[in-house]
Parts: C-alpha cells; sequence; structure tokens
C-alpha cells in the first residue's frame, strides 16, 4: 500500500523570496536562452560521459 502524500511546507522570508525570484527568472527566459542552457547541460554531461568513460548502449539522445 502507497504511502500518503505529504503537504507542501509553506514557504516563509528569505525562503519565500528566493523561491518568487527564481520562478520570475525562469519564466522570462528566451527561447534561445533555453537552448543554450539544454546545449550546456549536453555538452557537460557528454564531458563527464568521457572522462567517467561511460558507454549507453542502445540510447539515441547521447
Amino acid at each position: 500500500m502507497a504511502r500518503p502524500i505529504r503537504e507542501t511546507p509553506v514557504l516563509y522570508g528569505k525562503d519565500a523570496q528566493r523561491f518568487e525570484a527564481e520562478m520570475k527568472r525562469v519564466d522570462s527566459m528566451s527561447e534561445a536562452e533555453r537552448k543554450a542552457n539544454r546545449e550546456k547541460l549536453y555538452h557537460d554531461a557528454e564531458q563527464v560521459r568521457k572522462e567517467w568513460n561511460l558507454t549507453f548502449k542502445g540510447f539515441k539522445g547521447w
């Protein structure tokens, strides 16, 4: 039997301000910025994959 999901805590003070600022920053990103972030993530993941000599047989995303 699954456990019940706990309620999401309410944020106060600096935590709430930081969360709100982060939400606005993400929403205001342009499509070009999102694409640049995605490409940087793929590049960084590729570097880690090479450094650790990881292979993913059958995974076409790499």
